[in-house]
Formats: structure tokens, sequence, C-alpha cells
């Protein structure tokens, strides 16, 4: 298990992206969270197992019908000490 930082970039705000990544990583049983930046994109924490990597990222690729994602950027982070309770917006 690693825990991912995403960033979202293109038309991911005023869209419902972070609620259709929320409901979605929820559904997933996917700890974590989603939260809009001042620069206009997205950043999304999440705890993944390797084998659900790829299905997460569909989900940040397909986010919301109103949305248009451009690109995606991520790294694995050391380590974090929050404590998520499901898959939050923040």
């Amino acid at each position: 298990m690693n825990v991912y930082l995403f960033i979202i970039t293109g038309k991911v705000q005023g869209v419902f992206y972070r609620k259709s990544i929320q409901q979605m990583g929820a559904m997933g049983q996917i700890q974590g969270y989603v939260k809009n930046l001042s620069d206009g994109s997205v950043e999304v924490v999440a705890f993944l197992y390797d084998d659900q990597f790829e299905d997460f990222m569909n989900i940040l690729r397909n986010g919301s019908p109103r949305s248009e994602v451009k690109d995606i950027t991520y790294k694995i982070l050391e380590e974090d000490d929050l404590v998520y309770d499901g898959f939050e917006i923040k």
C-alpha cells in the first residue's frame, strides 16, 4: 500500500469533479481526500494498493460528465500521518 498525491489540471473546478471523485473513491473503499487548489487544479491524496492504482487513475481521468482533465501528475508520499475516515471532500 502506498499513499499517493495526485494533482489534476484542466476544467476540474465548478463541474462536480470533487463530488464524483469522492463518490467513486468511497465506493471503492479508498481512504483519502480531494480538494480544490487556488490555482484551479485539484489535489487528491489516496491510500492505494498496487492493484487499485490503474482503476483509480481511470476514475481521476474520467472525473465528472462536465469535467475535462488535461493532466494528472502524481508522486508517492513518504508518509502521511493523517488518519482518514473514508474518502472526503476538503
